[in-house]
């Protein structure tokens, strides 16, 4: 755990420079508006979100998942199961809970507003991946501490966690399109790019399903989710009917000041 933060942003330079290259050579898609006015305001909104939760919630979940175990904190704490056991269970838990999370942030309309931000993007690329209010992601983190302190989740599941929710986040929002030979079977198991850019799609359908970022089997098992969309990956619209103008949800200030707009 010393390491946490090189093991951290090893993961999630390596995952974002590779699929930002696959991008560059073999894109699905094609951006309609200038890629560098997007990526622009999407990392930027990463460092915003970056900041606001520094100076928020200015301790780690990792931290605090050291903190109770010392102090036998939560419930895998004060039973004993093997190691192995309480970690695999532990991230079914922190999968379920940000499906759950995903889900109402659709469904909650004061909550949709926060996560809009997300959906706005006329493109769906790595970079939309990074794209979440700093508001939604201090939510985000205030549900996963709470659940981290009720249940005892140990510091190593919490690592793991966080570093497989972030690079599957940014292999499944990647412009690229697998070939049919890869994509089909690895789509029994996990969201592929395929399927999340359904839920990326403007018809309110197709964006309430696929709630899952990492593997597809809360959304089977919820009946949420959808194997195609009406239009083919190619021609599917992108981003939300009511903001039509690509480049004025392109600015990090348009995207901050989002939600509270009408």
């Amino acid at each position: 755990m010393t390491n946490e933060i090189g093991w951290r942003l090893g993961f999630f330079f390596s995952i974002l420079v590779i699929m930002m290259l696959i991008e560059a050579i073999l894109p699905a898609r094609k951006s309609p508006i200038k890629s560098s006015k997007r990526w622009l305001a999407n990392f930027g909104l990463v460092f915003a979100s970056s900041v606001v939760a520094r100076l928020t919630v200015p301790i780690g979940l990792t931290a605090v998942a050291v903190y109770n175990q010392e102090h036998s904190i939560g419930l895998f704490n004060l039973i004993t199961l093997p190691s192995f056991v309480v970690i695999i269970v532990s991230l079914l838990i922190l999968d379920i809970l940000i499906y759950w999370q995903h889900r109402l942030f659709h469904k909650v309309p004061l909550l949709w507003r926060l996560h809009r931000v997300h959906h706005a993007d006329a493109h769906v690329d790595t970079s939309t991946g990074l794209r979440f209010h700093p508001i939604e992601i201090v939510l985000s983190i205030v549900v996963k501490l709470i659940a981290v302190s009720a249940l005892g989740i140990p510091a190593i599941a919490v690592l793991i966690f966080e570093i497989t929710l972030n690079g599957l986040a940014l292999f499944n929002h990647a412009n690229i399109r697998l070939p049919q030979v890869i994509e089909k079977p690895l789509r029994l198991i996990l969201m592929t790019q395929i399927l999340h850019r359904i839920h990326h799609s403007q018809r309110v359908s197709e964006t309430n399903s696929n709630y899952g970022f990492s593997v597809i089997w809360w959304d089977k098992l919820f009946g949420s989710y959808k194997d195609s969309a009406i239009k083919s990956d190619s021609d599917l619209d992108i981003g939300l009917v009511e903001f039509p103008n690509a480049k004025q949800n392109s600015s990090l200030l348009s995207l901050l000041i989002m939600p509270f707009k009408k």
